[in-house]
């Protein structure tokens, strides 16, 4: 049977939805300083953002089987530009917090969408090499808009060039052709909540459980680990961050070359590998500003690896409902991260800065032990 669509374009309009979901995820950080400056409780913004990807991440999925993806890629890109320009319009907390909600909506979606869609169009021996190409994008974006806002003094501006490449982009879309829907007999109540039967499932989406924490508390904390327990200056500390991205982007980038000669388990156990090594040089070295850039750079790149991975196993072996087992992993992935952040920022309150560290080689070790298990009981599903 002939495919409607062509699968180049939509893989090209997925890499700009996630490289759009990764400036919504960092859309807070260079703006959350000069918004309280002048908003009395801007801080609580992040709580709003994380409810938006919450509810966004569970409900693309079965949404995406029942109806296709053309649509919803176009409403989460609308979402998301209203919220975007909601942060550069807006000076009410209310409805700031109202944008930051539509930020974390749509981008929630557009993150679940796009990694499903990817899966979908692309066989056994190519999904994991696109899977790492879109989630390079996702660095793309974040490192775009990190620069633009540390170039440019006024926040509003980086919100307006993003808002008007995404009204470029969702014309782009609205042109294409997607993936129908699923047959309507596979998607039911009982069959998407059948999906949870399956051990496979929920072991690969513990395993992104354990990721998303390291990532969420990599990302969090580690400006304040390297300042409080380091002793570094604040402005090298937060430039950390950016290697972080750096380094996740090249990981990604050479990902389907060392796929295609480790194979996926090999290649995941090599990745997580330099990831343990950048996190002992971080803890040995944390004073020292170049030798923590190497070490944030090696553990972006060995955390690289997980999602496209992990994501393409759940797409070989759940291909009948393949949006909703993305949605169900990535909504337990992110109970993780918020797990991961509440646990260290307790600890951070306390003034236990040096478990961090410890944590990161735990939430990586016990990926590895998961991996293997959760292959071997999908190969059986």
């Amino acid at each position: 049977m002939q495919k409607s669509y062509s699968t180049n374009m939509v893989f090209i309009a997925s890499c700009a939805g996630l490289a759009f979901f990764g400036v919504a995820m960092l859309s807070l950080g260079p703006i959350l300083t000069p918004l309280q400056a002048v908003i009395d409780g801007a801080y609580a913004l992040p709580s709003t953002m994380s409810i938006g990807i919450l509810l966004g991440t569970i409900l693309f999925g079965p949404v995406v089987d029942k109806f296709g993806y053309k649509w919803l890629l176009v409403a989460s890109s609308l979402i998301t530009l209203m919220g975007l320009q909601g942060l550069a319009i807006f000076k009410d907390i209310n409805l700031l917090h109202i944008s930051i909600f539509m930020l974390g909506l749509g981008g929630g979606i557009l993150n679940g969408e796009t990694n499903a869609v990817v899966a979908e169009i692309y066989d056994d021996s190519k999904r994991g090499t696109k899977l790492a190409i879109l989630g390079a994008c996702y660095c793309v974006g974040a490192l775009i808009w990190t620069l633009l806002n540390y170039f440019v003094e006024d926040y509003t501006i980086p919100l307006n060039v993003a808002s008007v490449v995404m009204v470029g982009c969702i014309a782009f879309f609205c042109c294409i052709n997607f993936p129908p829907a699923k047959p309507s007999e596979n998607v039911t109540f009982s069959n998407v909540v059948g999906l949870l039967k399956y051990p496979s499932l929920i072991l690969f989406a513990l395993v992104l459980f354990f990721q998303s924490a390291f990532e969420g508390t990599s990302g969090s904390y580690t400006i304040s680990f390297l300042g409080n327990y380091g002793g570094l200056a604040e402005s090298d500390a937060e430039l950390s961050l950016t290697w972080f991205t750096i380094g996740m982007l090249a990981g990604r980038l050479i990902l389907g070359s060392v796929m295609a000669k480790l194979k996926e388990l090999k290649t995941l156990y090599a990745y997580l590998a330099v990831a343990v090594a950048g996190v002992v040089l971080l803890h040995l070295y944390k004073n020292d500003c170049v030798t923590v850039y190497v070490a944030m750079a090696l553990i972006g790149f060995g955390v690289g690896a997980t999602y496209p991975v992990i994501l393409n196993y759940i797409g070989g072996a759940f291909r009948d409902l393949q949006g909703t087992a993305f949605s169900i992993a990535m909504f337990i992935a992110l109970c993780g991260q918020y797990a991961g952040n509440k646990i260290v920022g307790m600890e951070f309150e306390l003034g236990n800065y040096g478990f961090l560290t410890m944590e990161l080689v735990l939430c990586i070790l016990i990926m590895m032990c998961i991996v293997p298990v959760a292959i071997k009981l999908s190969k059986k599903k």
